[in-house]
């Protein structure tokens, strides 16, 4: 996994999982890679992927069965899709709209852009 350097890596991680959900890859009661497996495969220290766990937790995306480990929670599709809007809404789309102006483009270029698929 190759991070981002203007965006916390344990959101970065988050996002992972979140594309995941949201592609159909990780359903409902999935058991997701452990702390320590997914440490190891992005090679990240296990604290990061502890506080990815548990903000994903708090946002009722997956949830821990002790000594079992993480899942998919129920309405993780629907929890996502909020939460990636919100994200979305708040943090890239201000961003967006910025560089619009900068770049003296509109939202009909835009719209023009997105029909063309560039």
């Amino acid at each position: 996994m190759e991070f981002r350097e203007r965006q916390a890596i344990y959101l970065q991680i988050g996002d992972h999982i979140c594309e995941n959900i949201l592609r159909g890859t990780w359903k409902e009661g999935y058991r997701i890679p452990s702390i320590r497996e997914m440490s190891v495969s992005i090679e990240v220290n296990p604290n990061t992927v502890m506080r990815t766990y548990s903000y994903l937790q708090d946002k009722g995306i997956i949830f821990n069965k002790r000594g079992i480990g993480y899942f998919v929670a129920d309405r993780a599709y629907e929890n996502t899709l909020d939460l990636k809007k919100k994200n979305f809404i708040n943090r890239d789309l201000p961003y967006v709209f910025k560089t619009l102006d900068l770049l003296n483009l509109t939202l009909d270029d835009l719209e023009e852009l997105y029909r063309k698929g560039s």
